[in-house]
């Protein structure tokens, strides 16, 4: 486990460019933190790291529940925030298809744990101030 302390929007999204390049085809990371915490933020950061050169590009994904980003690898970035039944409905969006093509991002993933991979990434996302966060990184295994 590693524990990274960001204190800009600006920091967050440096630690985001500098987590992708760990990162590689198939590789799922479980996004958890409260409204607000920095889960796009963080997504921006990841995103722009995987060379996607416009960062307003990137957005919660809360309505249309996945973003496919022109990344390399493919990024593909979903939120479970608003659905009913996370588990069942993630299975349905063609999870394991996504992670065949790219890297897949997973916000709110704690609503549907047992759907998820078991080799994935965990990242909790904790806000200490109006910019300042924790960032609590369990790699897969």
């Amino acid at each position: 486990m590693e524990i990274v302390e960001t204190t800009s929007l600006e920091e967050t999204y440096a630690f985001g460019r500098r987590f992708a390049q760990r990162l590689a085809v198939g590789d799922c990371v479980a996004l958890v933190g409260d409204l607000g915490a920095g889960k796009t933020a963080l997504a921006r950061g990841i995103a722009m790291g995987l060379g996607l050169a416009d960062q307003r590009m990137v957005s919660s994904p809360t309505f249309v529940l996945v973003q496919e980003y022109p990344t390399q690898p493919k990024l593909f970035h979903i939120d479970l925030y608003r659905l009913r039944q996370p588990a069942i409905e993630l299975a349905d969006l063609g999870l394991d298809e996504m992670l065949e093509e790219g890297i897949v991002l997973i916000e709110w993933a704690d609503r549907a744990e047992d759907a998820l991979p078991k080799k994935r990434w965990e990242v909790q996302i904790v806000a200490e101030g109006e910019s300042a966060r924790r960032i609590r990184i369990t790699p897969p295994g």
